[in-house]
């Protein structure tokens, strides 16, 4: 294979063993986390890399050398990103959505939006995220479904719990989505596309 592809690995918290989770022979979801660390600002994000396989350009690479410059804590730095999912069993079509952009986590827990943004590094301060909205007015929601997507630069799993702030964040952007119930002529529709296997379910 050529280019950029990740390996999931999954750590026995009882023993410390290392496993193979999965092998993706493409970009993924953790594709953004990995190319926006402070390691890739400090070298070069893995897409260059991917880039570079296919220019035709000739080029060699000390892996190691990279490893090991990657492994400072200097650059290491925190990055998360909670994907928000609809977890009920209900089945509703969007009417109101939170816009991408940047958003604030008020001191009481109410998430407001600040301004508009296309880059997770535009979100500023600690009481700052970036979210990528996925579910839009007029898209089904169900069990399942992504809603959308909050970077930003902090811990959210405290020994492998969602921590408070995690937490937060999750009940603060939910509450900009809001559904309508489906009318009898959209059950038909909603039918076929779950039987065809065409969404989601984690």
């Amino acid at each position: 294979y050529r280019g950029y592809f990740e390996l999931d690995f999954l750590i026995d918290k009882d023993d410390d063993k290392v496993y193979l989770g999965e092998i993706n022979p493409r970009l993924t979801g953790a594709s953004c986390l990995t190319n926006l660390s402070a390691l890739s600002h400090a070298d070069a994000p893995l897409f260059v890399f991917h880039l570079l396989e296919f220019s035709g350009l000739p080029y060699e690479l000390d892996v190691a050398a990279i490893n090991r410059r990657w492994a400072e804590p200097g650059n290491l730095g925190t990055t998360s990103q909670l994907i928000i999912k609809h977890t009920e069993t209900s089945v509703d079509r969007v009417h109101n959505a939170p816009s991408s952009g940047v958003w604030h986590l008020g001191a009481g827990g109410a998430v407001t939006f600040v301004r508009p943004a296309h880059h997770p590094r535009e979100a500023r301060g600690p009481d700052e995220a970036f979210f990528l909205r996925i579910s839009g007015p007029g898209d089904y929601r169900y069990e399942g479904a992504d809603l959308g997507i909050l970077m930003l630069n902090e811990r959210l799993m405290d020994g492998g719990e969602l921590n408070a702030r995690a937490h937060a964040w999750n009940r603060g952007i939910r509450a900009h989505f809001a559904g309508a119930p489906l009318h009898a002529s959209e059950t038909p529709v909603y039918d076929r596309i779950t039987k065809a296997g065409r969404f989601k379910i984690f």
